[in-house]
Protein backbone atom coordinates (compact mmCIF):
# COMPACT_ATOMS: atom_id res chain seq x y z
CA UNK A 1 0.00 0.00 0.00
CA UNK A 2 1.28 3.48 -0.85
CA UNK A 3 0.14 7.04 -0.20
CA UNK A 4 1.70 9.09 -3.00
CA UNK A 5 5.40 8.24 -2.56
CA UNK A 6 5.16 6.86 0.99
CA UNK A 7 5.28 3.10 1.31
CA UNK A 8 3.08 1.32 3.86
CA UNK A 9 4.44 -1.75 5.61
CA UNK A 10 3.30 -4.37 8.11
CA UNK A 11 4.52 -3.27 11.54
CA UNK A 12 5.08 -6.83 12.78
CA UNK A 13 7.86 -7.34 10.22
CA UNK A 14 9.86 -4.49 11.75
CA UNK A 15 9.55 -5.09 15.49
CA UNK A 16 10.47 -7.75 18.03
CA UNK A 17 9.03 -8.45 21.44
CA UNK A 18 11.43 -8.06 24.36
CA UNK A 19 11.15 -11.27 26.31
CA UNK A 20 13.49 -10.39 29.17
CA UNK A 21 11.96 -10.56 32.65
CA UNK A 22 13.11 -10.19 36.25
CA UNK A 23 13.11 -13.93 37.00
CA UNK A 24 16.44 -13.73 38.84
CA UNK A 25 15.14 -10.88 41.03
CA UNK A 26 18.08 -8.75 39.94
CA UNK A 27 15.96 -5.61 40.03
CA UNK A 28 13.97 -4.27 42.98
CA UNK A 29 10.82 -2.24 43.57
CA UNK A 30 12.77 1.01 43.15
CA UNK A 31 12.91 0.31 39.40
CA UNK A 32 9.20 -0.33 38.93
CA UNK A 33 7.56 2.17 36.59
CA UNK A 34 4.32 2.50 34.69
CA UNK A 35 3.14 4.46 31.64
CA UNK A 36 0.49 7.17 32.06
CA UNK A 37 -1.97 8.45 29.48
CA UNK A 38 0.40 11.32 28.62
CA UNK A 39 2.88 8.78 27.27
CA UNK A 40 5.34 9.26 30.12
CA UNK A 41 7.05 6.79 32.41
CA UNK A 42 6.41 7.39 36.10
CA UNK A 43 7.03 5.52 39.37
CA UNK A 44 4.31 3.03 40.11
CA UNK A 45 1.46 4.00 42.42
CA UNK A 46 0.66 0.38 43.21
CA UNK A 47 1.28 -1.14 46.64
CA UNK A 48 4.56 -3.04 46.36
CA UNK A 49 4.69 -4.80 49.75
CA UNK A 50 5.34 -8.54 49.35
CA UNK A 51 4.95 -8.26 45.58
CA UNK A 52 6.35 -10.98 43.34
CA UNK A 53 8.83 -9.24 41.02
CA UNK A 54 9.84 -12.32 39.02
CA UNK A 55 7.31 -11.90 36.18
CA UNK A 56 8.04 -8.18 35.80
CA UNK A 57 9.33 -7.25 32.36
CA UNK A 58 12.64 -5.48 31.74
CA UNK A 59 12.58 -2.31 29.63
CA UNK A 60 15.75 -1.10 27.90
CA UNK A 61 16.72 2.15 26.21
CA UNK A 62 14.94 2.38 22.85
CA UNK A 63 12.05 0.09 23.79
CA UNK A 64 8.41 1.02 23.27
CA UNK A 65 6.08 0.05 26.11
CA UNK A 66 2.30 0.11 26.30
CA UNK A 67 -0.57 -1.01 28.47
CA UNK A 68 -2.77 -3.20 26.24
CA UNK A 69 -5.87 -2.31 28.28
CA UNK A 70 -5.24 1.45 28.10
CA UNK A 71 -3.69 1.90 24.67
CA UNK A 72 -6.88 3.63 23.51
CA UNK A 73 -6.22 6.52 25.93
CA UNK A 74 -2.52 6.92 25.11
CA UNK A 75 -0.73 4.64 27.58
CA UNK A 76 2.29 4.11 25.31
CA UNK A 77 5.81 5.48 25.74
CA UNK A 78 9.28 5.39 24.24
CA UNK A 79 12.04 4.58 26.74
CA UNK A 80 15.16 6.74 26.91
CA UNK A 81 17.93 6.69 29.49
CA UNK A 82 18.26 3.88 32.00
CA UNK A 83 16.33 0.65 32.22
CA UNK A 84 13.29 -0.06 34.37
CA UNK A 85 10.86 -2.88 35.03
CA UNK A 86 7.13 -2.87 34.33
CA UNK A 87 4.20 -5.10 35.18
CA UNK A 88 3.95 -8.35 33.24
CA UNK A 89 0.66 -7.01 31.88
CA UNK A 90 2.52 -4.47 29.73
CA UNK A 91 3.71 -5.15 26.18
CA UNK A 92 7.36 -4.33 25.44
CA UNK A 93 8.92 -4.29 21.98
CA UNK A 94 11.72 -2.67 19.97
CA UNK A 95 12.66 -2.03 16.35
CA UNK A 96 14.70 -4.88 14.88
CA UNK A 97 18.34 -3.89 14.54
CA UNK A 98 18.39 -4.33 10.76
CA UNK A 99 15.50 -1.88 10.40
CA UNK A 100 16.59 0.76 12.90
CA UNK A 101 18.17 2.83 10.12
CA UNK A 102 14.93 3.05 8.16
CA UNK A 103 12.28 3.14 10.93
CA UNK A 104 12.72 5.50 13.86
CA UNK A 105 11.30 4.26 17.17
CA UNK A 106 10.47 7.86 18.08
CA UNK A 107 8.62 8.38 14.80
CA UNK A 108 6.69 5.17 15.38
CA UNK A 109 5.81 6.33 18.91
CA UNK A 110 4.47 9.62 17.54
CA UNK A 111 2.43 7.74 14.95
CA UNK A 112 0.92 5.43 17.58
CA UNK A 113 0.17 8.31 19.94
CA UNK A 114 -2.36 9.98 17.60
CA UNK A 115 -6.02 10.31 18.51
CA UNK A 116 -6.88 8.62 15.20
CA UNK A 117 -5.00 5.53 16.32
CA UNK A 118 -6.71 5.53 19.73
CA UNK A 119 -10.09 5.55 17.97
CA UNK A 120 -8.95 2.70 15.74
CA UNK A 121 -7.97 0.66 18.82
CA UNK A 122 -11.47 1.19 20.26
CA UNK A 123 -13.00 0.17 16.93
CA UNK A 124 -10.79 -2.90 16.58
CA UNK A 125 -11.51 -3.97 20.17
CA UNK A 126 -15.27 -3.50 19.87
CA UNK A 127 -17.24 -6.46 21.30
CA UNK A 128 -14.07 -8.30 22.36
CA UNK A 129 -14.29 -10.11 25.69
CA UNK A 130 -11.43 -8.08 27.20
CA UNK A 131 -10.47 -4.83 25.52
CA UNK A 132 -6.76 -5.61 25.30
CA UNK A 133 -4.70 -4.72 22.27
CA UNK A 134 -1.93 -7.30 22.32
CA UNK A 135 1.32 -7.24 20.37
CA UNK A 136 0.04 -9.72 17.81
CA UNK A 137 -2.78 -7.35 16.87
CA UNK A 138 -0.43 -4.39 16.88
CA UNK A 139 1.93 -6.25 14.55
CA UNK A 140 -0.85 -6.64 11.98
CA UNK A 141 -1.10 -2.86 11.52
CA UNK A 142 -0.01 -1.22 8.30
CA UNK A 143 2.10 1.85 9.02
CA UNK A 144 3.58 4.50 6.71
CA UNK A 145 7.33 4.36 6.11
CA UNK A 146 8.52 7.76 4.88
CA UNK A 147 12.22 8.39 4.35
CA UNK A 148 14.43 8.57 7.47
CA UNK A 149 14.94 12.29 6.79
CA UNK A 150 11.17 12.93 6.77
CA UNK A 151 10.73 10.87 9.92
CA UNK A 152 13.45 12.90 11.61
CA UNK A 153 11.71 16.18 10.76
CA UNK A 154 8.65 15.13 12.76
CA UNK A 155 10.80 13.82 15.60
CA UNK A 156 12.82 17.05 15.75
CA UNK A 157 9.68 19.17 16.06
CA UNK A 158 8.38 16.95 18.86
CA UNK A 159 11.75 17.09 20.64
CA UNK A 160 11.83 20.89 20.40
CA UNK A 161 8.41 21.22 22.03
CA UNK A 162 9.27 18.68 24.72
CA UNK A 163 12.56 20.44 25.47
CA UNK A 164 10.71 23.76 25.91
CA UNK A 165 8.19 22.02 28.16
CA UNK A 166 10.81 20.35 30.36
CA UNK A 167 13.03 23.43 30.61
CA UNK A 168 10.18 25.66 31.72
CA UNK A 169 8.80 23.09 34.14
CA UNK A 170 12.27 22.94 35.70
CA UNK A 171 12.22 26.74 36.04
CA UNK A 172 8.69 27.01 37.38
CA UNK A 173 9.03 24.53 40.25
CA UNK A 174 11.98 26.17 42.08
CA UNK A 175 10.63 29.67 41.46
CA UNK A 176 7.29 28.72 42.97
CA UNK A 177 9.06 27.10 45.91
CA UNK A 178 11.20 30.23 46.38
CA UNK A 179 8.08 32.39 46.34
CA UNK A 180 6.40 30.30 49.04
CA UNK A 181 9.59 30.25 51.11
CA UNK A 182 9.74 34.06 51.07
CA UNK A 183 6.11 34.27 52.18
CA UNK A 184 6.84 31.85 55.02
CA UNK A 185 9.85 33.95 56.13
CA UNK A 186 7.72 37.11 56.17
CA UNK A 187 5.72 35.67 59.05
CA UNK A 188 8.84 35.91 61.20
CA UNK A 189 10.04 39.31 59.95
CA UNK A 190 6.84 41.35 60.03
CA UNK A 191 3.94 41.43 62.51
CA UNK A 192 0.80 39.57 61.48
CA UNK A 193 -2.07 41.99 60.89
CA UNK A 194 -5.76 41.48 60.25
CA UNK A 195 -6.70 42.41 56.70
CA UNK A 196 -10.11 43.80 57.70
CA UNK A 197 -8.98 47.47 57.77
CA UNK A 198 -7.52 47.12 54.27
CA UNK A 199 -10.40 45.48 52.42
CA UNK A 200 -13.90 46.67 51.52
CA UNK A 201 -16.86 44.43 50.71
CA UNK A 202 -18.47 45.12 47.32
CA UNK A 203 -22.20 44.61 47.08
CA UNK A 204 -23.08 46.24 43.75
CA UNK A 205 -25.94 44.35 42.06
CA UNK A 206 -26.95 43.89 38.47
CA UNK A 207 -30.27 45.54 39.32
CA UNK A 208 -30.93 46.95 35.85
CA UNK A 209 -29.93 43.68 34.17
CA UNK A 210 -27.18 45.53 32.36
CA UNK A 211 -25.13 42.35 32.25
CA UNK A 212 -26.34 39.02 30.86
CA UNK A 213 -25.23 35.40 30.56
CA UNK A 214 -22.29 36.59 28.46
CA UNK A 215 -20.85 38.15 31.64
CA UNK A 216 -21.83 35.32 34.01
CA UNK A 217 -18.92 33.59 35.76
CA UNK A 218 -18.10 31.31 38.65
CA UNK A 219 -14.86 30.62 40.53
CA UNK A 220 -13.19 27.24 40.16
CA UNK A 221 -11.16 25.37 42.76
CA UNK A 222 -8.07 26.37 40.75
CA UNK A 223 -8.74 29.98 41.68
CA UNK A 224 -9.85 31.28 38.29
CA UNK A 225 -13.01 32.85 36.93
CA UNK A 226 -14.73 30.57 34.44
CA UNK A 227 -18.02 30.21 32.63
CA UNK A 228 -20.66 28.92 35.01
CA UNK A 229 -21.86 25.35 34.59
CA UNK A 230 -25.17 26.04 36.29
CA UNK A 231 -28.46 26.04 34.38
CA UNK A 232 -29.24 29.67 33.53
CA UNK A 233 -32.40 29.35 31.46
CA UNK A 234 -35.11 31.79 32.64
CA UNK A 235 -32.81 32.96 35.45
CA UNK A 236 -33.20 36.49 36.81
CA UNK A 237 -29.77 38.14 37.02
CA UNK A 238 -30.91 41.35 38.66
CA UNK A 239 -29.71 40.21 42.10
CA UNK A 240 -26.36 38.94 40.87
CA UNK A 241 -23.25 40.69 42.15
CA UNK A 242 -21.06 42.78 39.87
CA UNK A 243 -17.33 42.04 39.95
CA UNK A 244 -14.91 44.60 38.56
CA UNK A 245 -11.23 44.36 37.69
CA UNK A 246 -8.99 43.67 40.76
CA UNK A 247 -11.97 42.60 42.88
CA UNK A 248 -11.79 39.31 44.78
CA UNK A 249 -14.70 36.90 44.72
CA UNK A 250 -15.02 33.69 46.66
CA UNK A 251 -17.47 30.95 47.41
CA UNK A 252 -17.84 30.95 51.22
CA UNK A 253 -18.71 27.25 51.19
CA UNK A 254 -15.77 26.21 48.97
CA UNK A 255 -12.95 28.57 49.82
CA UNK A 256 -11.28 25.70 51.71
CA UNK A 257 -10.61 24.02 48.36
CA UNK A 258 -9.35 27.16 46.65
CA UNK A 259 -12.53 28.75 45.28
CA UNK A 260 -11.30 32.35 45.51
CA UNK A 261 -10.03 34.43 42.60
CA UNK A 262 -8.78 37.88 41.63
CA UNK A 263 -10.64 39.32 38.64
CA UNK A 264 -8.55 40.47 35.67
CA UNK A 265 -11.56 41.37 33.49
CA UNK A 266 -13.24 44.78 33.35
CA UNK A 267 -16.54 43.40 34.62
CA UNK A 268 -18.49 40.20 35.17
CA UNK A 269 -21.43 39.05 37.27
CA UNK A 270 -21.48 36.26 39.78
CA UNK A 271 -24.01 34.42 41.93
CA UNK A 272 -25.30 36.42 44.94
CA UNK A 273 -24.03 33.62 47.21
CA UNK A 274 -20.45 34.72 46.47
CA UNK A 275 -18.64 37.31 48.56
CA UNK A 276 -16.90 40.11 46.69
CA UNK A 277 -14.38 42.55 48.13
CA UNK A 278 -11.75 45.03 47.05
CA UNK A 279 -8.26 45.65 48.51
CA UNK A 280 -6.69 48.99 49.44
CA UNK A 281 -3.79 48.81 46.97
CA UNK A 282 -1.88 51.55 48.80
CA UNK A 283 -1.22 49.09 51.63
CA UNK A 284 -1.57 45.62 50.15
CA UNK A 285 -1.04 44.53 46.56
CA UNK A 286 -3.97 42.42 45.40
CA UNK A 287 -1.56 40.00 43.76
CA UNK A 288 0.40 39.64 46.99
CA UNK A 289 -2.65 38.78 49.06
CA UNK A 290 -3.75 36.42 46.29
CA UNK A 291 -0.54 34.43 46.90
CA UNK A 292 -1.52 34.12 50.54
CA UNK A 293 -4.96 32.84 49.57
CA UNK A 294 -3.41 30.23 47.30
CA UNK A 295 -1.51 28.61 50.18
CA UNK A 296 -2.78 25.25 51.44
CA UNK A 297 -2.33 26.50 55.01
CA UNK A 298 -4.78 29.32 54.39
CA UNK A 299 -7.32 26.97 52.83
CA UNK A 300 -7.12 24.63 55.83
CA UNK A 301 -7.53 27.56 58.23
CA UNK A 302 -10.75 28.66 56.50
CA UNK A 303 -12.22 25.23 57.13
CA UNK A 304 -11.26 25.49 60.80
CA UNK A 305 -12.79 28.96 61.31
CA UNK A 306 -15.91 28.09 59.29
CA UNK A 307 -16.52 24.96 61.34
CA UNK A 308 -19.49 25.36 63.65
CA UNK A 309 -21.09 28.23 61.76
CA UNK A 310 -24.67 27.88 60.61
CA UNK A 311 -23.67 26.43 57.24
CA UNK A 312 -19.94 25.94 57.78
CA UNK A 313 -19.28 28.97 55.61
CA UNK A 314 -16.35 31.37 55.68
CA UNK A 315 -18.12 34.72 55.56
CA UNK A 316 -16.85 38.25 55.11
CA UNK A 317 -16.47 38.68 58.87
CA UNK A 318 -14.13 35.68 58.98
CA UNK A 319 -12.23 37.06 56.00
CA UNK A 320 -11.68 40.36 57.83
CA UNK A 321 -10.13 38.41 60.71
CA UNK A 322 -7.51 36.78 58.46
CA UNK A 323 -4.00 37.77 59.52
CA UNK A 324 -1.08 38.18 57.13
CA UNK A 325 2.39 39.75 57.33
CA UNK A 326 2.48 43.21 55.77
CA UNK A 327 5.94 44.05 54.38
CA UNK A 328 6.59 47.27 52.41
CA UNK A 329 5.04 47.45 48.94
CA UNK A 330 8.43 46.98 47.26
CA UNK A 331 8.91 43.67 49.10
CA UNK A 332 5.42 42.57 48.11
CA UNK A 333 6.22 43.52 44.51
CA UNK A 334 9.43 41.49 44.51
CA UNK A 335 7.57 38.38 45.68
CA UNK A 336 4.81 38.95 43.13
CA UNK A 337 7.42 39.28 40.37
CA UNK A 338 8.91 35.90 41.29
CA UNK A 339 5.44 34.38 41.23
CA UNK A 340 4.73 35.93 37.81
CA UNK A 341 7.98 34.47 36.44
CA UNK A 342 7.03 31.04 37.80
CA UNK A 343 3.55 31.31 36.31
CA UNK A 344 4.93 32.43 32.95
CA UNK A 345 7.31 29.46 32.87
CA UNK A 346 4.41 27.18 33.74
CA UNK A 347 2.27 28.77 31.01
CA UNK A 348 4.99 28.29 28.39
CA UNK A 349 5.43 24.66 29.43
CA UNK A 350 1.69 24.03 29.13
CA UNK A 351 1.56 25.78 25.76
CA UNK A 352 4.50 23.75 24.44
CA UNK A 353 2.78 20.58 25.61
CA UNK A 354 -0.45 21.59 23.89
CA UNK A 355 1.31 22.49 20.66
CA UNK A 356 3.22 19.21 20.63
CA UNK A 357 -0.12 17.40 20.72
CA UNK A 358 -1.61 19.53 17.94
CA UNK A 359 1.31 20.29 15.63
CA UNK A 360 3.00 16.88 15.58
CA UNK A 361 -0.07 14.91 14.38
CA UNK A 362 -0.59 17.52 11.63
CA UNK A 363 3.09 17.26 10.68
CA UNK A 364 2.79 13.48 10.54
CA UNK A 365 -0.12 13.82 8.14
CA UNK A 366 1.98 16.13 5.99
CA UNK A 367 4.92 13.71 6.01
CA UNK A 368 2.73 10.75 5.15
CA UNK A 369 0.77 12.40 2.33
CA UNK A 370 3.39 14.74 0.83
Amino acid sequence: MESNCVKWVRLGDYISQRRENNSSLKYGVDLIEGVNSDGEFQPTKAITDNINLKPYKVVRHGDIVYNPSRLNIGSLAYRTGGMCIVSHLYQVFYIKEKYQSILSAEFLTLYLRRSEFYRYVDYDNFASQRAEYNLRKLGELLIPLPSPAEQQKAVNVWRAFREIKVQNECKAAPLMQLCQSYIQELKHKYPMQEIGPYIQECNKRNDKNKYSTLHLKGVTSDGIFDRTKAKVQDLDFSNYKVVKKNDFAYNPSRINIGSIALSTEDVCIISPMYIVFHVNEAIIMSEYIELWFRRKEFQRSTLFFASGSVRDTFGYKEMCNVKIPLPPIEVQQAIVNIYKCANEAKRIAEEADRLSREVCPALLQHVIHS
